[in-house]
């Protein structure tokens, strides 16, 4: 079942080879509420891990020139914090992994300065001047204030099963892995975000948590999940379902999987996987994204024996960010990842032909990128 906990798969992975070079990161995404003007407005908290083998006395960050010119793998842990909607900020905060403690048992922890993540806690806060900003670009920040905390609790997961805790990951045959501990996750607690105050509810979050860690970035790289669900066929909420798709070219190797997304939808209790792991359930896909001068576009499509599940989402570039990041070996692969927490859509589900629900979705945490010389996502890509 993939809807079954398994917090060991959200321990630190950066052993071995992805020890030299490798990534391990939490991502958290919620909604909060503006304390003043009770505007709405989504946000982002991810615990960074790179390289830990480099234990250098300060970060070694890759963009730097004279690391670049010096061959230099980045080194460090960065708290990637920021915020969607209008006037969307990332903001990006370093510490050497002499400064950095993480626990690698279960269950983890990772501590620097009075930046902190468990699995039922987050704190820290992160400060980026104007002129800090602007003349840092290694930093890949924007300038602002954010700090936070909050207590965690993962509802539903989405155990993807293919990797973590398997013999793949043991021996880390996949370039990227993933696993949803809290596909729909209650916060609690408060953020201060360039000194106005929003509060975090369990009623109100939407929350989302998962981890991804690996040697290198996918391309295509997509991204879509809410729990801010409505049935259209009763008209009532389904507050006990969530949806969670991920993925787009996974590689074992050399070797390039195409148009593989990983898919699960918790509707009301009962689960519905769409899983290329899994071949006895003979899952296909097809899916397309596409970009317009206001809007990011997913249509994917999916289907086992069984069931078949059709997502539709936009979101408004307004609302998105380029987040950035940089592969372990220092390049920036990803220049055009957008990012955003806004999105809204629908989502078909089918069971033996028989058409289930159509369900119309809020608060959606969605993403879309690629790099190099891949088929472009506006053709669909097929198993």
């Amino acid at each position: 079942m993939f809807w079954k906990h398994d917090i060991r798969r959200n321990a630190c992975q950066l052993y071995g080879p992805q020890a030299q070079q490798g990534y391990d990161w939490w991502w958290h995404s919620f909604t909060a509420v503006n304390d003043s003007t009770g505007e709405e407005r989504p946000f982002f908290i991810e615990y960074f891990l790179c390289n830990p083998a480099g234990q250098a006395e300060t970060p070694i960050l890759g963009q730097l020139p004279e690391n670049k010119d010096k061959g230099l793998m980045p080194s460090y842990l960065m708290v990637n914090v920021g915020t969607w909607g209008k006037h969307p900020r990332q903001l990006h905060r370093f510490f050497s992994w002499k400064e950095t403690k993480v626990d690698f048992g279960v269950p983890y922890r990772v501590e620097a300065g009075d930046c902190e993540a468990t699995e039922d806690l987050l704190k820290g806060s992160v400060n980026i001047s104007e002129e800090e900003a602007s003349s840092h670009p290694e930093w890949m920040s924007d300038s602002g204030s954010m700090e936070w905390n909050l207590s965690v609790e993962k509802k539903i997961p989405f155990n993807v099963g293919y990797g973590a805790g398997s013999l793949m990951r043991k021996l880390q045959l996949f370039e990227m892995f993933w696993h949803a501990e809290g596909m729909k996750t209650s916060y609690s607690g408060t953020i201060t975000l360039n000194g106005e105050t929003y509060t975090v509810t369990p009623e109100t979050c939407f929350g989302y948590a998962d981890k991804n860690w690996g040697k290198d970035f996918t391309t295509p790289w997509l991204w879509l999940s809410s729990n801010d669900l409505v049935s259209e066929v009763t008209g009532k909420r389904l507050e006990n379902s969530v949806f969670d798709i991920g993925g787009g070219r996974p590689k074992i190797g050399p070797v390039s999987l195409k148009g593989k997304l990983l898919s699960a939808l918790y509707y009301e209790g009962k689960g519905y996987e769409f899983n290329f792991s899994k071949f006895w359930t003979f899952t296909r896909t097809k899916f397309s994204c596409r970009e317009t001068e206001e809007e990011i576009l997913w249509h994917v499509e999916q289907r086992t024996w069984l069931s078949r599940m059709v997502t539709d989402v936009s979101c408004k570039k307004a609302d998105m960010l380029l987040i950035r990041y940089e592969a372990p070996d220092g390049t920036m692969r990803h220049t055009r990842l957008w990012n955003g927490g806004n999105g809204t859509g629908t989502v078909e589900l089918y069971h033996l032909g028989k058409r289930v629900d159509r369900i119309r979705a809020g608060h959606i945490g969605c993403e879309y990128g690629e790099y190099d010389a891949v088929e472009p996502y506006g053709k669909p890509e097929r198993c």
